[in-house]
């Protein structure tokens, strides 16, 4: 198991990609902290590794607040006493019009898609400076960084920030072995798999809709310490739809 014995924190991590992240990198054998708002959510999360078997923890923390992202990796680490690999993952979306977007909306989704994921980053990797093989941050960014629909601005802007931030984040921290890269999720379906239509599946090139297993195992190549050659890049997962070209007949 290539994670085992690892201590992962996922932000963002009672539903979607994040649960499935924790779940995951459980079952290989990390030691996998939990962020996120909702209590009972992540908190249902941590009881279902831990009963099977896993090693998880708990601690809820608002990413928009530097103190509250303080206390969290003070709590990682009084917890399981170092950190190995960080996922920003945590992020929220709002569409909307942009003559009608609030600058108070506006604030909000940057301070949590990426105000968030750098000071996270930033408490994260002083404590990564003193691992033997440093350290692996991985930020979930989206391919709405690179393309987009309407009213999307605040989400797009986040995520194309997150990619910026991920670059710049592997050239500053690369001297002390702590590796940055970014993934970029395309349609990740993370409720009723079943109940899609058969024209979601087929106008990816990939054939499918993407799974957050799919996510999990861009994470698990990233997060590996013998892929100490791969930083600063953005992994995009999206079974092919940025590379397709689409015309209106």
């Amino acid at each position: 198991m290539q994670a085992k014995d690892q201590v992962v924190l996922i932000t963002g991590a009672s539903q979607g990609i994040g649960k499935e992240l924790a779940i995951q990198y459980a079952k290989q054998g990390a030691k996998v902290v939990l962020f996120d708002l909702e209590v009972e959510q992540g908190q249902r999360v941590c009881d279902l590794i831990q009963g099977q078997q896993g090693k998880a923890l708990f601690v809820q923390c608002d990413v928009s607040k530097e103190k509250d992202i303080q206390h969290a990796v003070e709590q990682a680490i009084e917890h399981f006493g170092q950190i190995d690999v960080l996922i920003n993952n945590a992020g929220l979306s709002r569409w909307k019009n942009v003559y009608e977007l609030k600058i108070e909306e506006w604030d909000h989704i940057l301070n949590v898609n990426l105000r968030g994921a750098f000071l996270f980053s930033k408490e994260v990797a002083k404590r990564m400076k003193g691992n033997k093989q440093g350290g692996s941050i991985v930020n979930m960014a989206s391919t709405r960084a690179l393309m987009s629909e309407a009213n999307s601005e605040a989400y797009a802007a986040s995520k194309g920030g997150l990619v910026a931030l991920t670059h710049a984040l592997a050239v500053s921290l690369g001297p002390d072995r702590i590796r940055v890269n970014a993934i970029s999720p395309g349609w990740i379906e993370t409720k009723e798999y079943d109940q899609l239509r058969q024209i979601d599946h087929i106008q990816h090139p990939a054939q499918r809709v993407g799974k957050p297993s799919d996510i999990f195992k861009a994470c698990q190549y990233l997060t590996n310490p013998e892929n100490d050659f791969v930083t600063g890049t953005n992994v995009v997962v999206d079974g092919g739809m940025t590379r397709k070209m689409l015309y209106e007949h």
